[in-house]
């Protein structure tokens, strides 16, 4: 049996698996409501930086999302592997000719679309909209090209942090408890302590940036925010180092590389550990 096989096999079984989840279906439901709700509010008169229109929509769903993709995707993988551990899969599966990074690679591909794809409608969706809700919104294709990059690899980078956490985890409790910690760690620990750290040093812009940057999130906000605002005047002094720096194309590299390789670092962590790990027990 060739790979290929063995993993359209597992994926189609992991597809199926997750959406017969119920956290799915209020995933998406979660997703469609808050973009409603920004259409209401992105097609008022007001305009935030000269967006108005389905472009300001697009704009505030991304920075919103950054906060809820990481639990998604934390939510999403994090009890994989340990789940289907304590379930029997695994001892079914090693009686199959099939390896063990050929169930990781599609259980991840599942996961990845389960967790992207509702984004992805939904800004594909304001793309195709566009024209007819405001057709001067000249700025909408740069936009949701930038924001679908930006969630994408920030859910990718959660995605192997939650997958490198069910993979060390014995039970899956503590593979919830971890993963939550994991998405308050990146959600509010972190600032947290770069705001205290501020407060009591006087650090150089590029420390700042790069202690801000390190939290996948904060990097893909940042990003985010260099299409909106070029000068990204909003971030102070740090925005100024990084107009005059970076530039809008370098931070939004850094904003979708970094969480992009971390993810993947994450990703070969958890295979390794899968690939030395007692699958039985």
């Amino acid at each position: 049996m060739s790979t290929l096989v063995v993993r359209q096999a597992f994926f189609r079984l992991e597809l199926n698996d997750a959406l017969r989840s119920r956290w799915l279906v209020f995933t998406a439901a979660v997703y469609a409501l808050v973009f409603t709700g920004f259409i209401w509010l992105g097609l008022r008169e007001s305009s935030v930086l000269g967006f108005t229109g389905l472009s300001r929509v697009v704009l505030n769903m991304a920075n919103a999302v950054a906060l809820v993709v990481p639990l998604v995707a934390l939510v999403a993988s994090s009890s994989c592997v340990v789940r289907a551990r304590q379930s029997g899969f695994f001892e079914l599966m090693l009686s199959q000719p099939a390896r063990r990074s050929d169930w990781l690679a599609s259980n991840v591909a599942s996961r990845f679309l389960v967790v992207v794809g509702p984004l992805a409608l939904l800004f594909v969706g304001a793309l195709v909209a566009g024209p007819f809700v405001d057709a001067g919104d000249r700025e909408l294709t740069g936009v949701v090209a930038r924001s679908l990059a930006t969630t994408a690899a920030l859910a990718w980078a959660f995605l192997g942090i939650g997958f490198w956490i069910s993979a060390g985890a014995r039970s899956p409790e503590r593979a919830t408890v971890l993963a939550l910690l994991a998405w308050l760690a990146s959600s509010a620990l972190h600032d947290f302590a770069l705001v205290g750290a501020l407060l009591r040093y006087r650090l150089p812009p590029a420390i700042v940036f790069a202690l801000a940057a390190s939290n996948p999130a904060e990097a893909a906000r940042v990003a985010i925010l260099s299409g909106v605002d070029p000068d990204l005047s909003a971030l102070g002094p740090v925005g100024f180092w990084l107009a005059n720096t970076l530039g809008p194309r370098l931070t939004l590299a850094v904003g979708v590389g970094w969480p992009a390789l971390l993810g993947t670092f994450a990703m070969w962590r958890a295979g390794r550990r899968l690939a030395a790990s007692d699958l039985v027990g």
